[in-house]
């Protein structure tokens, strides 16, 4: 049972066979995923055997025979062992990790509340949620003033004057101008009436519209 309820937030970093045979386990906040690990335990029939193994690659014989008997028994007892560590290793991370019992997930000390003998997810500190909403209204705040400020000045830009926005003549954008930054062409920009905003044709001296005097 106590494995399943630490089946989410585990890793089983266990060596059966070889020299580095041993028993190792990772557990893991379920809030923010600090990891804490147990210490290394060798598992020393494993570890025997791997090492006969290796020495009876290359003398042979008896060694290599006693090393296929001694890894057949560390096999057969692998799983007890290994249950045994498992165990061990549950005890321990009881002391770095806490069970909310209100979502029933695992977390290290950062992350419980321990006023409130929950989570933070489930009891969030007071301090910290209005230090965030702060931030959050000072955020946006400020974006409300900069869309004030954008819309100020937009009523000030020319928007009905037509604008070549690609030169035709290399294809490079514009962004407006009079003239291509690229290639020098002169671009076709409308002129239009001062005060009223009409299209100017070409030569003329006075709007047509109005009268305005546009022209030298």
């Amino acid at each position: 049972m106590e494995e399943v309820r630490f089946g989410d937030n585990y890793r089983d970093l266990c060596v059966e066979s070889g020299v580095n045979a041993g028993f190792q386990f990772e557990f893991f906040c379920e809030r923010c995923g600090d990891s804490w690990r147990t210490q290394f335990v060798p598992y020393r029939s494993g570890q025997a055997s791997g090492w006969l193994g290796k020495v009876g690659s290359v003398v042979g014989g008896i060694l290599g025979g006693a090393g296929e008997a001694l890894e057949g028994l560390a096999e057969s007892g692998w799983g007890k062992a290994r249950d045994a560590a498992f165990r061990s290793a549950l005890e321990q991370a009881k002391i770095h990790f806490h069970r909310c019992a209100r979502c029933f997930q695992y977390v290290c000390d950062r992350c419980w509340n321990r006023e409130k003998g929950l989570c933070f997810n489930c009891a969030p500190d007071a301090r910290v949620e209005v230090e965030a909403a702060r931030a959050e209204g000072e955020v946006y705040a400020a974006g409300e003033k900069a869309a004030q400020e954008g819309i100020r000045r937009g009523k000030k830009m020319e928007v009905r004057e037509e604008r070549q926005l690609v030169c035709p003549q290399c294809g490079t954008e514009t962004k407006g101008a009079a003239f291509c930054p690229e290639c020098g062409t002169r671009l076709a920009v409308k002129a239009r009436c001062p005060r009223c905003s009409a299209e100017i044709p070409s030569g003329v001296k006075f709007c047509p519209q109005c009268g305005q005097k546009v022209g030298g």
